[in-house]
């Protein structure tokens, strides 16, 4: 067994290390900015200073008591690093730009600035967090007890050192550190690169210690498969069917807002923040930090559980399992690493809730009590923060002390941490709002937060002194005056549920509801919506755009004092001489201007919070209290100028649209009244031709009675013939509007291709006689079945071979038809060796009324053929095309659907 001499003097040594780093962080940043310690690999490191010692020893015992359910608490860290972009980079980018030093200086800079709500989130997350101080405190003194303590593994006093007065010790020594090294400089928002560098190096430390443990347990218990193995066969359960339920939902929600909602975490993660893309690496960096920290918690509790005595305490796993195998000085690194874990939560913490305190408690009353801003000398009020901060750290690390003493006989480290991290859940939902919710208002977040709070306090922070208070035992059990439905465990009736489960659904559910009914019920300030567009729109601008509307005057001499007093000498001459170098004056003779009014305001709020920094300028500028007012009431109507001068655009557009479809419409509406003229014009031609015939002729045969019998004879044949070509020319005519109405239908059936095919040529052979040419048959498909009418398919292409017949000039003219089964598909081809179609007229070989111009053809028919072919191919469900290619002629092409039978053979 280790000595307690050894035990504390190493823990002396490594705060001294500590130290030491800290201070040559501190003086290589002034000396060199940038470099290692403002990189992503030391910011991320510095994140994981939410790793405490309930992570270290706390989870450990959690696994050994409830199994997986420990998961949760690194669950909801991971998928807030993992989805940055949502949250994280918003806060760091308004804090940024707003200069914001804590949680409270958000909320109360969104929310119009309101010193009443800081002071409001400032004392719940004082309160809040005392729980957890005291965990670090008990799980350090724990620690010691168990490595330098009784041979009884965690169970017995260390001797000759009283339990209370090591926690005493360690929170003197730890408030010491932390006055020392944040709370060297009042200016909240420069970094505390020193410490922060600090605490990155405990991350390693407590990471390599943790591995270090783990790696011997796996090698002690035989391998992962040996340890679970053993554990089965003990009886060890890690997995039941309540693992998942609605426990494990609340402390992964409970996790989700930790990693935003602690002081500790808002300052490193936001405030500390020194280059927004920091978050890349982090996003992915610490989900696996997170990941090592927890990989061997399972192991070594499955391990001390089936190893050490009955009744050690599961929480110290990480010490004694060492120290049962006789290997001390795995163990003594072990207590450093659980060491680094609650030491480097204590000084973060502290440093974090200090600046609330001393910036939204103490200085709004020293500016209440102050007549006149100006009072005191130049270096009052940093001379004040500064002690207000040093007090401030003392004050909540004796508040940890006290709860401490009060529940130092509770036996779980982690019970405690979720009270905590149940207190600061509370301004979750302020604080969502405060980012992308409009409507929220001022006094719905107050009142969501004091409800949240109150309910808080009575379910989850009352009952944690069961134990040591009768009166609350007495709650517990009856309810104030023995109302029931008001039992801290049991509110509103509703009993049976986890006590966690309990507490967080009550006080997230009232906080919410709160916060969403009173903002729908109020209206907000001329302040509050300009620092809602800042908030909420922090994006949709231009980066520091943020403006001040404070109107009126303000002499030089006065905003020089009133900066120099909390900024102090070099810093304030830096910020004036600036101005008045880009302004070409010298800084006395300056006139502030709105803007330097608020970016003045900007540097004053990230010493002593956006709060005080309004209120304490307010008292040097002059103008009237209703100049904000109307600045909105300009703005306002601006704003209802852009989005009427917006729907005028709007409309504008959509009448121009309206107008283009209109041209459009007329433009077909022209085309179709043309193509009506030239249908027409055509046939009337048509019709005039052979009736201007039939006219002619029967007037002959009228007036002519001499008429010998064969030219009578002659003269009757020319007017039937011309009567059947009128009757012709009628009939395609109404087939092809029947056709394109859909009217004229017919029923279409399976039929051999090849036998109408076949029937066509031959019909068309006398013509090619006629006119001395040949019908060469080319390849053919041996069958094919298609659905069609026989009587509308022989007509398409009786017409193709007839056409190409008609209009073949050349010397040696010839009609070559073919077909094939191509995909599926008959195709039937029929091409002439004759000129061909000009391009100019291949665009419209298929309009109604149009005859290709070839050379030397007569022109006959009325060139309604080819329109109707395509209709009826069309109703066939086939395609009828003019082939463009290189060789000589035209060649038109029909192609069909085989039927699927006929369609499955061929292929």
């Amino acid at each position: 067994m280790l000595s307690a001499d050894l035990v504390i003097a190493t823990a002396i040594a490594y705060v001294g290390l500590l130290f030491l780093i800290a201070y040559v962080g501190d003086r290589r940043t002034r000396n060199r900015p940038g470099g290692l310690l403002r990189s992503p690999l030391v910011y991320t490191l510095s994140i994981s200073v939410y790793c405490t010692s309930w992570t270290f020893y706390g989870a450990v015992g959690s696994a050994a008591r409830n199994g997986l359910e420990y998961l949760a608490i690194y669950l909801g860290p991971t998928l807030v690093f993992i989805g940055w972009w949502f949250i994280l980079r918003r806060l760091v980018r308004i804090s940024h730009e707003q200069r914001i030093t804590s949680v409270a200086d958000l909320l109360s800079s969104r929310f119009g600035k309101s010193s009443r709500l800081a002071v409001l989130v400032t004392v719940i997350a004082v309160i809040a967090i005392a729980p957890y101080i005291a965990l670090q405190l008990k799980a350090v003194t724990s620690s010691i007890q168990a490595i330098a303590g009784t041979s009884e593994m965690a169970r017995g006093r260390l001797t000759g050192i009283d339990e209370v007065g090591l926690a005493f010790g360690i929170a003197a020594g730890m408030a010491l550190f932390t006055i020392l090294f944040g709370t060297r400089n009042v200016d909240a928002k420069e970094q505390h690169h020193g410490v922060v560098a600090a605490i990155a190096f405990e991350a390693v430390v407590k990471l390599t210690a943790l591995i270090a443990v783990g790696v011997f347990v796996i090698y002690a218990g035989g391998g992962f498969e040996g340890i679970f193995s053993t554990a089965e066969a003990a009886g060890v359960e890690i997995y039941s069917s309540d693992t998942f339920g609605t426990r494990w939902v609340a402390m992964n929600l409970l996790s989700f807002a930790a990693i935003i909602c602690l002081p500790r975490q808002f300052q490193i993660t936001v405030v500390e923040n020194s280059d927004e893309n920091h978050l890349r690496t982090a996003s992915w960096a610490f989900p696996l930090y997170m990941l090592a920290m927890s990989l061997f918690i399972l192991p070594i509790a499955l391990y001390g559980l089936t190893s050490m005595p009955e009744g050690a305490n599961p929480d110290m796993f990480v010490l004694t399992l060492p120290l049962f195998a006789g290997h001390e000085s795995l163990a003594l690194f072990a207590f450093i690493g659980g060491f680094s874990s609650a030491t480097s939560m204590i000084i973060v913490e502290s440093i974090a809730l200090s600046i609330m305190v001393s910036n939204h408690i103490v200085m709004p009353v020293v500016l209440r009590l102050a007549s006149d801003a100006r009072a005191s000398d130049g270096r009052g009020v940093s001379r004040l923060l500064l002690n207000s901060r040093r007090f401030s750290i003392v004050l909540i690390l004796a508040l940890g002390f006290a709860y401490f003493y009060l529940t130092r006989d509770s036996d779980a480290l982690a019970p405690i941490g979720l009270i905590s991290f149940a207190g600061v859940a509370q301004f979750l939902p302020a604080i969502l709002a405060a980012l992308f919710w409009r409507e929220a208002s001022i006094k719905a977040a107050t009142a969501a937060v004091a409800v949240g709070f109150v309910v808080w306090a009575w379910s989850s922070f009352l009952p944690s002194f069961e134990s040591t208070s009768t009166t609350v035992a007495a709650i517990m059990a009856k309810g104030p005056w023995g109302i029931t439905w008001l039992r801290p465990e049991a509110l509103f009736g509703l009993e049976g549920l986890d006590p966690l489960v309990h507490a967080v659904f009550w006080s997230l559910f009232l906080n919410t509801a709160t916060l969403a009914v009173v903002s729908l019920l109020t209206s907000r300030s001329a302040l509050e919506r300009l620092q809602t567009n800042l908030f909420v729109n922090v994006f949709g601008r231009t980066s520091g755009s943020g403006q001040t509307f404070m109107r009126g005057s303000a002499a030089v001499n006065d905003l020089f004092f009133v900066a120099q007093r909390v900024l102090g000498d070099e810093r304030a001459v830096a910020l004036f001489g600036n101005e008045a170098s880009e302004s070409g004056q010298v800084w006395t003779d300056l006139e502030p201007t709105p803007a330097f009014i608020g970016r003045l305001e900007r540097e004053l709020a990230g010493s002593i919070g956006a709060a005080s920094a309004h209120v304490m300028l307010s008292k040097v500028v002059s103008g009237d209290a209703i100049s904000l007012e109307e600045v909105m009431q300009m703005a306002d109507e601006t704003q209802q100028a852009i989005e009427y001068s917006q729907q005028l655009e709007k409309t504008s557009a959509e009448l121009r649209s309206t107008a283009d479809q209109l041209e459009i419409a007329n433009r077909q509406l022209r085309d179709l009244d043309q193509a009506k003229d030239e249908f027409l014009s055509q046939v009337s031609h048509e019709v005039r031709t052979p009736m201007t015939a039939i006219r002619a002729f029967s007037e002959i045969l009228l007036e002519a009675e001499d008429l010998k019998g064969a030219e009578r004879e002659k003269f009757i044949s020319t007017i039937h013939k011309e009567s059947l070509r009128l009757t012709t020319l009628l009939d395609e005519i109404l087939d092809l509007s029947a056709l394109e109405r859909g009217e004229r239908g017919w029923e279409n059936q399976p039929v051999d291709a090849e036998s109408v095919l076949e029937q066509a040529v031959h019909v068309c052979h006398a013509l090619a006689r006629q006119r001395a040419m040949t019908i060469r048959l080319a390849r053919r498909a041996k069958a094919a079945t298609v659905s069609a009418d026989p009587d509308r398919l022989g007509q398409v292409l009786i017409n193709l071979i007839s056409n190409a017949i008609k209009y073949n000039s050349t010397e040696h003219p010839q009609v070559t038809v073919s077909s094939r089964i191509v995909d599926g598909a008959y195709c039937v081809e029929v091409a002439d060796n004759g000129p061909g179609i000009a391009k100019a007229e291949r665009g419209k070989i298929f309009e109604k009324f149009y005859r290709g111009r070839r050379a030397g053809a007569a022109l006959t028919g009325a060139g309604l053929g080819l329109a109707i072919s395509r209709q009826i191919v069309a109703r066939m469900n086939g395609k009828l095309e003019l082939i463009e290619g290189t060789r000589r002629g035209a060649c038109f092409r029909v192609t069909l659907p085989l039927l699927k039978a006929e369609a499955m053979a061929g292929e």
